[in-house]
């Protein structure tokens, strides 16, 4: 016998068995194939050659719940623990999925089956009455709970110390440290300073994770850190912390990926991640398109930026007009009073020539050259600018660019939806954008709360949890930082 999951292309063979175990009481076609059909949906068949017994289980990712909808098995089949082998993967699904409870309604008349829920660690919660039709028999409401486990991350992979602590897919804390002061002395980040910083921060950054969470150390089922991508030395502080921690107190520790992470991190939001789903993720050092069917085994790049990243070009115009470090947040502000259409800088790998190599990867240096040169023309000819115009009119072509590509990835892939992630979605145009851009095109738009979109601890801790619930082994105490780890490897051995 196998388990396999049911699909509507099953429906006929789902029918025969519905109306030969319920009779009377029997779902119609109608509803079978919307149960079939929906979202968060999962339904198993029990297969000996034919269909002989099937159950299903909706989650409620946002109530960190699940319902058991259905189970059913054939009447000469009955008797043989089948009806525990689909339960017990139904409850296992719900666990990997972040649930903290599970429902289920069963015939008050049905002894057989309240015991083997029981057995499962099943409780009765409530009685409705007449809730069965035709018969109007009443229905117990029992309910089995879930201890989820209990991750903390550990992210240092750049000027910012994170720490954060997930039960399940539950958010408990999210403390946070960012050297940004320092590296604006710079004029940008510098990895000595970064590494330095981290080392200062680590410690007191986890004592206030913990205390935000209410959690001692000790509480503590397993570590996740970011080993990849980033700078070197900043990571190799939150290896170490981590390694230590992990070593101390016993615990198992998973070595993840950073940029994967930012997609994971939208769990935290509402209890799932809707697959499959376009990623933009677009920070200080990073410019990446991702293609992600599933979040622990089918991450695919699409496109990466081949020089300057989105974020660093910010910095680098803002130098070019006398703004601050960090640029992101200071050419924004300046923006606001611009004129987004005052001058048509380029946008860099947009070319019909482009499309069938760089079709999604990013180029900004080009960019930045265009602004700095069309700032030096003014300024050598002693003509005035306005730097409000300048500064709408290149955030305008970086936000086209990183739209558009989106865009054409989602219509390409048949993916309804986009989700946003790392510093640079604090734009607020950025963001304003991407509301208009995906409405007219019918695209879902996901942005975690700035507080998850830049690099944080808690966005590393849910994707450990992720792979502790999916049952997942350990990495050894072997790995190390990987500065250029792919994101088609998300957790490292």
């Amino acid at each position: 016998m196998e388990i396999k999951k049911l699909t509507i292309e099953l429906l006929h063979e789902v029918m025969q068995l519905e109306n030969q175990v319920f009779e009377s009481e029997a779902w119609s076609e109608r509803n079978m194939t919307a149960e079939l059909s929906t979202q968060h949906s999962h339904y198993f068949g029990l297969f000996d050659q034919e269909l002989i017994g099937y159950a299903g289980l909706r989650l409620s990712p946002q109530d960190y719940a699940a319902d058991i909808q259905t189970i059913a098995i054939g009447k000469e089949h009955r008797g043989k623990g089948l009806g525990r082998t689909l339960m017990n993967r139904l409850i296992e699904v719900a666990r990997a999925n972040g649930s903290e409870k599970i429902f289920l309604e069963v015939k008050q008349s049905n002894s057989a089956a309240i015991e083997l829920y029981k057995s499962l660690g099943f409780e009765q919660i409530d009685i409705r009455k007449n809730y069965y039709r035709p018969s109007g028999e009443n229905a117990l409401v029992m309910l089995k709970e879930i201890t989820q486990p209990l991750i903390l991350g550990i992210e240092s992979s750049c000027d910012e110390t994170g720490v954060g602590i997930v039960r399940g897919n539950r958010l408990l804390a999210n403390a946070l440290h960012s050297s940004m002061d320092e590296h604006a002395k710079y004029g940008g980040v510098v990895p000595e300073v970064a590494a330095r910083a981290h080392l200062e921060a680590i410690e007191p950054t986890l004592n206030q994770a913990l205390a935000q969470a209410g959690v001692e150390l000790d509480e503590i089922d397993a570590i996740a850190v970011a080993n990849g991508p980033g700078l070197a030395g900043a990571l190799m502080v939150g290896i170490g912390a981590a390694k230590g921690l992990a070593v101390g107190s016993d615990k198992p520790i998973y070595a993840v990926n950073h940029l994967v992470a930012h997609v994971g991190a939208d769990v935290l939001e509402r209890g799932a991640v809707e697959l499959p789903t376009i990623a933009l993720l677009v920070s200080g050092g990073h410019t990446s398109l991702l293609l992600v069917r599933d979040l622990l085994d089918d991450v695919e790049l699409l496109g990466e930026t081949i020089d300057d990243a989105a974020g660093e070009a910010f910095d680098k115009v803002a130098r070019v007009l006398g703004l601050p470090y960090p640029g992101g947040p200071e050419i924004d502000k300046a923006a606001e009073s611009g004129d987004p259409a005052a001058i048509r800088f380029p946008r860099g790998l947009m070319l019909p020539k482009d499309m069938e190599r760089n079709k999604y990867n990013f180029s900004f240096s080009g960019l930045k050259t265009a602004v700095a040169r069309w700032v030096e023309k003014c300024e050598e000819a002693n003509e005035s600018y306005s730097t409000a115009d300048v500064a709408a009119s290149f955030r305008e072509a970086v936000i086209d660019v990183l739209l558009t590509k989106a865009l054409w990835a989602c219509e390409e892939f048949g993916v309804p939806r986009l989700l946003l992630g790392g510093g640079v979605v604090a734009n607020a145009r950025l963001r304003q954008e991407a509301v208009r851009r995906c409405s007219e095109a019918g695209i879902e738009l996901r942005i975690p709360r700035f507080s998850l979109c830049t690099d944080n601890g808690a966005m590393i801790a849910a994707l450990g949890a992720q792979l502790v619930m999916s049952g997942r082994a350990p990495s050894s105490l072997g790995f190390g930082a990987e500065s250029t780890l792919p994101v088609t490897v998300v957790q490292t051995p």
